[in-house]
């Protein structure tokens, strides 16, 4: 999924100055580290969030930032922590299940929450004032999309009372493309596997998955992970990434019907020629 550079970080000041005022538009990854099968790498969540921004910034313009790996809630969603095989995962990792029990955490579940809403509103704060006027959270590891919806919608309740510009979103593949998929999305499983592979062949090991039919540790979905390709890992993140970036473009021109109470997180606007 090679292209032209779009990523922030790795442009000079005047090629992001160019590509801003061309579209306004930040697209930031956030994920975690967390486990994914045997046959997957960690990062697999934030690595497709990345990818998938880039991609939407080629194809429809703006700018992909740096992903945020850390700070996420360790006790929400984390398969080390509710996953019913966890014990067998820990083991897999060489580390004991306690590490990620919530007495071994410095946070409470309800403080990590909070503590992830601050960081999220404090990262769309900065995209503001790096002048884009819609700020994109790509949510990769699925239970973050609520967070930062959750997060979006307080930054423009909070921004635009204050005079801001900027207009916060959040999304996840899956969640775009269920009327073309409707089992789009699993964990380790085909969907995420096929990414994976479209993305980052040389991270993924599919001789380590346990021959077909028996069970896996930590995986699961209605697509097999012995059944994923990269051909369709680049189809589904092709139709994801058009269906965000039409949202996106819908919102740029758009902005006041966003900014109204409960709207900041609607969806298909564009195709009702809202």
């Amino acid at each position: 999924m090679a292209g032209q550079e779009v990523r922030y970080h790795m442009l000079r000041p005047a090629q992001i100055v160019e590509r801003r005022k061309a579209c306004p538009v930040a697209y930031l990854p956030i994920g975690t580290l967390e486990w994914h099968g045997l046959h997957n790498p960690l990062g697999a969540d934030t690595l497709q969030a990345e990818a998938l921004a880039e991609l939407c910034a080629r194809k429809g313009g703006g700018l992909a930032m740096p992903p945020l790996y850390y700070g996420e809630p360790r006790l929400d969603g984390l398969m080390e922590a509710v996953a019913s095989d966890r014990d067998k995962i820990a083991e897999a990792m060489a580390l004991p299940p306690e590490n990620f029990t919530p007495a071994r955490q410095p946070f409470t579940p309800t403080e990590q929450a909070l503590n992830y809403h601050s960081l999220l509103i404090h990262v769309l704060g900065e995209l503001e004032q790096l002048g884009f006027e819609v700020g994109v959270l790509v949510a990769g590891h699925y239970p973050l999309v609520d967070h930062a919806a959750a997060a979006s919608l307080q930054f423009n309740r909070t921004r635009r009372m204050r005079g801001g510009k900027m207009l916060a979103w959040a999304f996840s593949d899956y969640l775009l493309v269920r009327d073309r998929w409707p089992k789009s999305g699993d964990h380790a499983g085909g969907w995420e596997t096929s990414h994976l592979l479209a993305i980052c062949p040389e991270s993924v090991d599919l001789g380590a998955l346990p021959p077909r039919g028996q069970k896996l540790i930590g995986s699961g979905g209605s697509m097999p992970p012995h059944d994923a390709t990269a051909e369709f890992g680049r189809e589904t993140m092709e139709a994801a990434a058009e269906a965000a970036v039409r949202e996106v473009a819908h919102r740029l021109a758009n902005k006041d019907l966003y900014f109204a109470h409960g709207m900041g997180m609607a969806h298909n606007l564009w195709r009702q020629g809202k």
